[in-house]
């Protein structure tokens, strides 16, 4: 099989890619299965290049075809903020209360009209040497609601309503879908799924089949 790596220790993600994956020929890596990897900055002002650079820095480090991905909110009213600093808004990283909390505070004088946000996820895949073969975009698109809904997944979903037309799942609350419910209209979902139409195509890589 042909060996991806995953730039990230998240085994989800890695459970994830296996399934997406395995039907085309690929066996995904985390970075533990080849040694770690370098420490990336995450110093770029856009999640395409955070993903590049991330992606680039890991098929170097190992030599190994390597995908990496970097994602977050960002908010119409807020001039795209919190964007590339989603996970660290608050200050401290990864700390989901406090950068909810922070979020409606910015947001407390908003009307609804003007609290329209979408998550972004982006996706890269390098090249064994750290040229970027793709860069995928995914995108999901809502408002910020005036106080949290849902108990399901992380992050800003409890104050993300999705509302695209043409879904069962417009309308509703992203921490209120079930994972299959959401992961066919997330940002998440839809770049991963345009990930594996692309690799399909790619004739650089030739999995065995």
């Amino acid at each position: 099989m042909q060996r991806l790596l995953i730039a990230s220790e998240n085994k989800k993600k890695l459970a994830e890619l296996t399934r997406l994956l395995a039907p085309l020929g690929f066996e995904a890596l985390l970075p533990s299965a080849i040694g770690g990897l370098p420490k990336v900055d995450e110093d770029r002002p856009t999640f395409r290049e955070n993903a590049e650079k991330k992606a680039s820095s890991a098929a170097r480090a190992s030599g190994l075809w390597s995908l990496a991905d970097d994602s977050g909110l960002e908010v119409e009213a807020l001039n795209g903020a919190p964007g590339v600093l989603s996970a660290r808004f608050a200050g401290r990283h990864g700390d989901d209360a406090a950068n909810n909390e922070l979020l409606l505070a910015k947001l407390a004088d908003v009307p609804e009209a003007r609290r329209g946000a979408r998550f972004v996820c982006a996706l890269a895949l390098a090249r064994p040497d750290g040229s970027i073969a793709l860069t995928i975009e995914g995108t999901a698109k809502g408002r910020i609601l005036f106080a949290p809904r849902g108990d399901g997944d992380f992050g800003y979903d409890p104050l993300f309503l999705f509302t695209e037309p043409g879904f069962a799942q417009t309308g509703k609350g992203f921490a209120e879908l079930s994972l299959d419910e959401k992961s066919t209209i997330s940002h998440r979902g839809r770049a991963l799924a345009e990930l594996v139409r692309r690799l399909r195509d790619l004739p650089e890589l030739h999995p065995a089949q």
